[in-house]
């Protein structure tokens, strides 16, 4: 068991994550023909990702998910940057996403307005509330079916969302070359409760985690790929409930005068879901003699490294490690707040939803 008795909303949503995977793959998969049950418009040439906070997450992540299994060209943008845009991506057959738990975030709203107004392209929607305002503006629909989430800190809805982009990715796969090609990928989801379990089970060892890192005033998330959203994610749930001044940076780049930072004292995190690129690996090693931080491994290392702090999932691909990681990084955050007696549920000066209160 991962709660005995949870304590606040997070703890709770962070372990319903277990049961709301396979209830989406029950929504979404045809269990006698195995094709993905969602509608998406025909010859997709381009995709455009548009979100904010977590939702924005997602939609990085997708970039490279749907560019690496679909060949199709996509791009993720922050909705309150795309606002700002005089100009927005209109070629033709492009498709729009719009991600938000709510489906009243206020700027993806008015960013959904701005597509259709200026550009009249096709329009999609993932949400976990099948009544908002997003739902009723968007062509295409995709729930996430996470249940209400209580905890100001997405953990549920962003698992959700993820599961669901996934989905999409692999629809558009089917509807160019058939189910075959994509058997193999849904058959490892169907392994996604056992994967997440065992991500429930390292407690313990996050625990300890926890308790080095929540004395550390300079924390850096790094990671390559398709981690790099994950990154992200990590730092922003951290500081949403730790309030600590934690960044995000891909490795490469953090090496570009970013690193000086680790003249402090500090700790380094990198995030894998694939076996660590030789020139991460360089890089990571190179930050140990020169600086000395605590190196934090989370998920699949190498033993050309030696990480001071190393936790891990076996997982089949970079899909099943994709979400190991998630639940890992939730359950640091999560216990970083509770060690510093963070209020997880209702961090100051936060809210579920922004609105726009001129609306």
């Amino acid at each position: 068991m991962f709660f005995k008795k949870p304590k606040t909303n997070m703890e709770t949503e962070i372990a319903e994550q277990a049961k709301i995977v396979p209830y989406i793959l029950m929504r979404y998969i045809n269990p006698e023909t195995g094709e993905i049950k969602i509608d998406l418009p025909s010859h997709i040439r381009k995709i455009v990702l548009v979100a904010s906070g977590s939702s924005y997450h997602c939609a990085r992540f997708a970039v490279d998910l749907l560019e690496k299994f679909s060949g199709i060209e996509s791009r993720a943008i922050y909705s309150s940057e795309f606002l700002l845009k005089s100009v927005i991506p209109h070629d033709e057959n492009t498709l729009y996403i719009f991600i938000t738990q709510s489906g009243e975030t206020s700027d993806t709203l008015k960013a959904v307005d701005m597509v259709k107004e200026k550009a009249g392209l096709a329009t999609l929607c993932i949400t976990n509330n099948e009544n908002s305002t997003i739902w009723k503006k968007c062509d295409y629909k995709v729930a996430c079916f996470a249940g209400v989430e209580q905890g100001i800190a997405a953990t549920k809805s962003f698992t959700s969302q993820m599961l669901c982009l996934i989905l999409i990715s692999l629809k558009l796969i089917e509807n160019v070359n058939g189910t075959e090609g994509t058997q193999k990928y849904k058959d490892s989801l169907i392994h996604l409760p056992i994967i997440l379990e065992k991500a429930l089970a390292k407690r313990d060892e996050i625990k300890k985690l926890a308790q080095k890192l929540k004395k550390e005033n300079v924390i850096i998330i790094t990671a390559d790929g398709i981690s790099y959203s994950l990154a992200k994610e990590a730092a922003l749930k951290t500081k949403e409930t730790s309030y600590k001044n934690i960044s995000a940076a891909i490795l490469g780049e953090f090496m570009h005068g970013h690193v000086a930072v680790l003249n402090n004292k500090s700790t380094l995190i990198y995030i894998a879901v694939d076996e660590i690129p030789s020139r991460s690996v360089d890089n990571l090693n190179k930050i140990k003699k020169d600086y000395n931080p605590y190196l934090v491994v989370i998920g699949r290392s190498s033993d050309k490294i030696c990480p001071d702090f190393h936790i891990n999932v076996e997982c089949e691909n970079e899909i099943q490690q994709m979400f190991a990681n998630v639940l890992i990084c939730q359950q640091l955050a999560l216990e970083i707040a509770l060690k510093l007696h963070r209020n997880v549920d209702h961090p100051k000066g936060l809210h579920k939803v922004v609105v726009d209160k001129n609306m």
